[in-house]
């Protein structure tokens, strides 16, 4: 059964953070409405080389619910992530005060689906403390522009969230739309392209209100934070030296839309001049159908990654 870890405070908030193996840090990050175990397969094949950090964001796994006046950034996100390795002493800068000062341990940072815009704002505001970035069937946008009304945007949401919690959905629904999800996100061979967490904990995670609310903070903020990553690249160039691969799904079926999607992926590659891979046969849920390929991604830019000096860039 996974480890369930512990927790630690960033902002004021309690995140759900587990550490496992050793070696260079490497940390996983997963997409809207996913947990850490959600990792498991990789885990195992990962730990012998790399002290891997796996963590809910807030309203995610068994983090606690995120501040409702505060809605997520592809800045903010890239904080997080090193909020995170600061208070677990891992990746940062030597010194614990986060001032770009001491003995940099840079970290590999994967993040699959919508938390690749985290890992990529992550490697251009830290370029030193980013030793290769892995992108798994990474959400793309390259024209987002910031959505009008946003503080109208999240009252709706916070409504919405509160009226299906108030009708029993996420106890009665929620992990069946869990399952439904993975089943959807794979392209195992039938019969055993299902889901592989615990039932114990699908429930623990799927039946509360707070796992609903987050998910759909996340999916209603998406645009706004593919448009702030969009405008962190025009501040922010990718660290010199830094490996960047794009590992896209197939699931080798063919079809207009799987193509337009690899050609997405390819021209993500192709905007951050990064290696470009394709994983087969794979769902979108690329960790629980190909860890292998995973696996693979990591050490191989690991193995080129160089250590750098320098301070982290400032908020924008």
């Amino acid at each position: 059964m996974t480890s369930t870890g512990s927790f630690i405070r960033i902002g004021g908030t309690a995140h759900h953070v587990v550490v496992e193996g050793s070696g260079p840090v490497c940390v996983l990050s997963a997409g809207l409405g996913m947990s850490w175990f959600d990792w498991d397969p990789v885990v195992p094949l990962l730990a012998p080389f790399r002290t891997v950090v796996r963590f809910d964001r807030p309203g995610h796994g068994l983090s606690a619910p995120a501040p409702t006046a505060t809605p997520p950034t592809a800045a903010g996100e890239a904080h997080r992530i090193a909020a995170i390795l600061d208070a677990l002493s891992l990746g940062g800068d030597g010194d614990g005060d986060g001032d770009g000062g001491g003995d940099h341990r840079p970290a590999t940072v994967v993040g699959h689906s919508v938390a690749g815009f985290h890992a990529e704002a992550f490697a251009r505001l830290y370029p030193a403390r980013t030793a290769s970035v892995v992108l798994l069937d990474s959400s793309v946008e390259q024209h987002a522009r910031l959505p009008a009304a946003p503080a109208l945007r999240t009252a709706v949401t916070r409504a919405l969230g509160t009226a299906l919690s108030a009708a029993g959905a996420p106890a009665a629904l929620g992990p069946l739309a869990r399952r439904a999800v993975v089943r959807a996100g794979r392209a195992a061979p039938a019969g055993s392209g299902g889901d592989p967490a615990p039932a114990a904990l699908v429930r623990r995670c799927y039946r509360t209100s707070r796992v609903l609310r987050g998910a759909l903070r996340e999916n209603t903020h998406y645009r706004a934070v593919a448009a702030g990553l969009l405008a962190l690249r025009d501040r922010f160039p990718l660290p010199e030296g830094v490996p960047v691969t794009v590992l896209a799904a197939y699931d080798g079926r063919g079809g207009r839309g799987a193509t337009r999607w690899l050609e997405r992926q390819r021209g993500l590659a192709s905007t951050l001049g990064a290696r470009f891979e394709v994983a087969e046969p794979c769902g979108h849920l690329v960790m629980l159908d190909r860890p292998d390929a995973v696996v693979r991604a990591v050490l191989a830019a690991g193995r080129a990654a160089p250590v750098r000096d320098g301070a982290p860039r400032p908020s924008p």
